[in-house]
């Protein structure tokens, strides 16, 4: 088994660009949760508080990010040899498990105000224009965070995205809801609570479940099994491959493979060539590292 030098771990530029993108959440999440929430309660508007609580859960999943930013940029050591990249699939977890309970807390509390129609107030007109503001500011966040993830390639900052996404479709769940209320239909506004609820539970599955996934060694998709496949094969002196075995390392993927050489090459000619399809894998796909076997043909 042969394993090859100049193993990768996370860029400055790739961790700095996290990290500032999510000072930008932390500070935008900050102001609408204060100001969903202070005219949400002046307003007695159940969705917009719902909101508030949404976005609140952001600042956290934005702290999530910043500490698993922080600890996945360490190269390996004695504790960690294969690196610390998994803390983001870990941080991703999180905020997905977060999500979830936030979600089911809205539908409680929705559920509960559904029950006695009676008591449900008509909101005030600046729970709109609060809803509104924070549909804007939502998916304006939304479009730069997801700009930022494509660009370093994190699953963890599209994650984040995502967050920011799925709070700007409640705060259009919420605008509709209390613009109902308004008009005079008073269980719009708990309604759309429920709604808000809803999309946050499914969110918050999705992220889990594909970040529990991956901290069981998911393998890499097949559309990128093949293309390491590919790249391999066409490595001059590569006879044939088998045993390809990939599996899921925070946003990158650890290879191992048996390559067929022919059986008189020498042992030096050999690692030249494990040493040139490892360069070839390596050099425009998302693979933190390839470990070789040779198998002499």
């Amino acid at each position: 088994m042969s394993s090859l030098p100049d193993t990768r771990i996370e860029t400055p530029d790739r961790q700095a660009a996290a990290r500032r993108s999510t000072w930008v959440s932390v500070w935008v999440n900050l102001l609408l949760t204060a100001a969903q929430l202070a005219v949400g309660l002046f307003a007695q508007s159940q969705a917009l508080v719902a909101d508030a609580i949404h976005s609140l859960s952001d600042l956290v999943s934005d702290g999530l990010v910043l500490f698993a930013n922080k600890h996945s940029a360490k190269g390996p050591d004695a504790d960690h040899p294969y690196g610390h990249l998994r803390f983001e699939t870990a941080a991703t977890l999180g905020i997905g498990m977060l999500l979830a309970a936030v979600g089911v807390g809205m539908l409680w509390g929705s559920f509960q105000r559904l029950q006695a129609p009676e008591l449900i107030p008509v909101v005030h007109q600046a729970a709109l224009y609060t809803a509104l503001l924070a549909l804007l500011s939502k998916e304006l966040l939304f479009r730069y965070l997801l700009r930022v993830a494509h660009r370093v390639r994190s699953t963890l900052l599209v994650a984040n995205a995502w967050h920011a996404r799925s709070d700007a479709a409640s705060s259009l769940v919420v605008a509709l809801g209390v613009g109902a209320n308004l008009a005079g239909l008073p269980l719009a506004d708990p309604l759309a609570a429920l709604v808000v609820g809803l999309m946050i539970v499914r969110m918050g599955w999705k992220f889990s479940w594909q970040a529990f996934n991956d901290l069981v060694d998911r393998a890499a998709d097949a559309g990128t099994e093949r293309a390491i496949r590919e790249r391999i094969l066409g490595t001059p002196g590569v006879q044939g491959i088998h045993d390809l075995r990939t599996r899921k390392m925070g946003d990158m993927i650890w290879v191992e493979v048996d390559i067929e050489m022919d059986g008189k090459l020498t042992i030096e000619a050999g690692h030249a060539i494990a040493v040139e399809a490892r360069r070839r894998v390596m050099a425009d796909l998302p693979v933190l590292d390839v470990m070789t076997h040779f198998d002499p043909v």
